[in-house]
């Protein structure tokens, strides 16, 4: 049996995000926009609660198509407060169209979303190598600028630490522990 981050414990959604997902570069316009707004739905909840409301937050959101999202009015905004299959916070809901209408600028200056937030690490993956789970930074002077510089563009639910988890899981940064069996393999 391969050795894992603890964090993912056994569960097997959380257990196949892990070994499939979590640590892998993404450079995928909308699959970053995707991780944005689920690390954002997260705030004050777990992840493995937003892993089990993610098919329903892609069917919510047209596929995270930031586009169509941007484009979102009031009646989108009840619709999907009242959608159960999410998480319905008003504020939350809201911040995703205006992340949305922010993303869309962003492209526009930098060419791509992912140049942009890969800027922050100068394009490549940074590697860390945590002995344990206790060692894991829950932010760091990278997402203190990324969130900083995202909230100056009018972006909402991205804290440091929101950011941090966004980097963790779009491979910006490798936090797999060094026991872990994905440690290795994210940096090939």
């Amino acid at each position: 049996m391969n050795n894992r981050c603890t964090w993912c414990g056994d569960d097997p959604l959380y257990v196949t995000y892990h070994d499939e997902e979590w640590g892998v570069a993404v450079h995928d316009e909308q699959r970053l926009f995707e991780f944005l707004i689920l690390e954002g739905a997260q705030a004050g909840l777990s992840w493995i609660t937003i892993l089990r409301k993610r098919e329903n937050y892609r069917l919510a959101l047209d596929q995270f198509d930031y586009k169509l999202i941007a484009k979102y009015n009031e009646d989108d905004v009840n619709c999907l407060l009242g959608n159960e299959g999410i998480v319905r916070n008003k504020l939350k809901i809201r911040s995703v169209i205006k992340n949305a209408q922010g993303f869309l600028n962003i492209q526009a200056e930098f060419g791509s979303f992912d140049a942009y937030i890969w800027g922050f690490v100068n394009g490549v993956t940074l590697q860390n190598n945590l002995p344990s789970l206790a060692a894991t930074p829950a932010k760091t002077d990278i997402s203190e600028a990324m969130s900083k510089d995202l909230k100056k563009r009018g972006f909402n639910f991205v804290g440091p630490t929101i950011c941090y988890a966004f980097m963790q899981a779009t491979g910006m940064v490798n936090d797999h522990t060094t026991d872990c069996f994905r440690h290795q393999q994210v940096q090939l």
